[in-house]
């Protein structure tokens, strides 16, 4: 078996040919063009057994996997860190992009359970969605601040409420407000007041766009207590797929709530991670704190391993963990139900 490795660029790939010892066979270099994707699949024909190992950058390597998927090769992803190990074991110094696709080729090879690549679903138009809505609600925040510190000019002691300039009643008694006064200041509030109505309205129809496609794709996430159809939507667009998830075990370790070992001889004990996906690690928070505050199970479980001598903090981290089980096992069942039934989702898409 050949691992072909690849560092990716915006402009050119480079690829080496590694075989099972993890011995350089060859390497090649070609632009990161439909045609040079082409030149590298018959370049790589001379190895009848071979798997592609790419570095996941997904907006670098996202045209390559999918031309190497669409034509049948076995693709693998090998997350960046554990190229820093790789990279520092090679015997020639310095770094270029032969020595990095090296890198990932060697890490492929060591590591035998990296995830599969395959092509894009509806996964990845939820995470586009939510993103840019992400994008524009920091646009609105931010337009919000400075409009504010021209409403202290402005209007002092009759700024709106905390938490209101979303409204459009506050928005269009702004207006009625400012009407009436000429100036710089004013001239640049009414700016903000006009801004901050359009980005409201883009995000509230993003809102629904992606509560529409998040209820298609994940209604047995959407019926645990707690999760929304944000939530849901940004769970489901940062985990790309759950099938590429084996176990639950491992989508609580990619999404840092599940505690780290640090034991050595001694009583085991673990303590609390700070990596994983962190995006996914904020939302199985909420959710926790829902539950708790709404009761049902999620607060029954709290109160129980309050009662076992754990302190809130930890048995918060214990609830989101027990979360994570159950956000696994309803997000299998939504994909499976997917792949049961393509034609309807298709249908209602």
């Amino acid at each position: 078996m050949v691992i072909l490795g690849a560092d990716l660029h915006k402009r050119s790939h480079t690829v080496v040919a590694i075989d099972e010892t993890g011995r350089s066979l060859a390497e090649k270099t070609v632009a990161a063009t439909a045609d040079g994707h082409l030149e590298l699949r018959r370049w790589a024909a001379r190895w009848p057994e071979r798997r592609w190992a790419l570095e996941d950058c997904r907006h670098l390597s996202r045209n390559l996997e999918r031309d190497l998927v669409i034509s049948g090769e076995a693709v693998t992803r090998v997350p960046p860190k554990l190229m820093a190990g790789a990279r520092r074991s090679v015997r020639e110094p310095g770094k270029s992009d032969p020595i990095d696709a090296l890198a990932v080729a060697r890490a492929a090879l060591r590591e035998p359970d990296l995830p599969v690549a395959r092509l894009d679903g509806p996964e990845r138009d939820v995470r586009l969605l939510v993103d840019h809505r992400e994008d524009l609600v920091a646009d609105r925040t931010q337009a919000m601040n400075r409009l504010r510190w021209h409403l202290h000019e402005l209007l002092p002691g009759r700024e709106p409420k905390p938490r209101s300039l979303g409204r459009a009643v506050v928005l269009a008694e702004l207006e009625r407000q400012l009407a009436p006064v000429d100036g710089t200041v004013v001239r640049i509030a009414r700016e903000l007041v006009a801004r901050i109505r359009e980005l409201t309205v883009a995000i509230d129809a993003l809102e629904r766009e992606i509560a529409r496609l998040v209820e298609r794709l994940a209604p047995t996430l959407l019926a645990l207590q707690g999760c929304g159809h944000l939530s849901a939507a940004k769970l489901i667009g940062e985990t790309a797929g759950i099938g590429r998830v084996g176990r639950a075990a491992q989508f609580a370790n990619y999404n840092g709530t599940a505690p780290v070992p640090v034991w050595s001889g001694n009583a085991v004990r673990h303590r609390l991670s700070r990596g994983g996906n962190r995006q996914l690690n904020v939302v199985l928070h909420r959710i926790a704190i829902t539950q708790m505050r709404l009761g049902g199970e999620g607060r029954a479980y709290f109160d129980h391993r309050l009662a076992a001598g754990d302190t809130k903090t930890e048995a918060i981290r214990a609830l989101r963990r027990k979360i994570s089980d159950e956000v696994f096992r309803r997000m299998r069942h939504d994909e499976a139900a997917q792949a049961e039934h393509p034609a309807a989702l298709a249908t209602a898409a």
